[in-house]
């Protein structure tokens, strides 16, 4: 199966016209978050989009709530918050929001480490992780030089051990791939990232 996987579209329409370009090679499309600014904009962020034709697994970011993107998407997207689904035989786990909570005010959706430790350990298996925020010590550092990533979604991987884990929100990161186990994880940005997974 052949996914490209994006985050941190931020609404920039000529990002999404290179991945609307790029999709029509893609068995799967994955948005890991941000697809709007400061919760607004996110039914725009969503025309720049609906040209995609493949199945769209998406977790909402910091900039747009759970609830905001569900209302707001695409009949192509299964959006993911706590929860999965699965598609051609892969088990898909996603969790949304900044974590751990961010320090951008009231318009930021966040979760503590508590509540995404709670919504992520109802998951037994996965073969894909799609978050917003980076685990802990990998593809999380600012441009500051802090590692402001999140102990739950590391703890998630380690226990998980999914074969891709896929995040965004740091955008001083991006581009920043690693691994934790056997897992592969892309910090990935708003550019088409292409990764290939054997269907189960």
């Amino acid at each position: 199966m052949k996914i490209l996987a994006f985050s941190d579209l931020h609404l920039a329409r000529s990002r999404a016209a290179a991945l609307v370009e790029a999709s029509a090679g893609a068995d799967l499309v994955i948005g890991a978050g941000d697809f709007c600014n400061g919760r607004e904009g996110l039914g725009q962020a969503m025309e720049m989009l609906e040209k995609i034709t493949a199945p769209m697994v998406v977790v909402p970011g910091n900039a747009e709530s759970a609830e905001e993107l569900r209302s707001a998407a695409l009949p192509s997207m299964t959006v993911l918050h706590g929860n999965s689904c699965e598609i051609g035989g892969l088990d898909i786990v996603g969790l949304g929001g900044g974590v751990p909570i961010t320090p951008f005010g009231s318009w930021s959706w966040d979760l503590s480490e508590a509540e995404a430790t709670a919504l992520l350990d109802g998951n037994l298996r996965a073969d894909v992780l799609v978050t917003h925020s980076p685990p802990k010590g990998l593809g999380d550092v600012t441009s500051a030089g802090l590692s402001v990533g999140s102990t739950a979604i590391r703890a998630a991987i380690e226990r998980l051990q999914p074969q891709l884990a896929f995040c965004g929100h740091i955008h001083d990161s991006w581009g920043a791939r690693g691994r934790i186990g056997t897992t592969r994880v892309a910090n990935l940005g708003p550019k088409p990232n292409w990764f290939e997974i054997d269907e189960c």
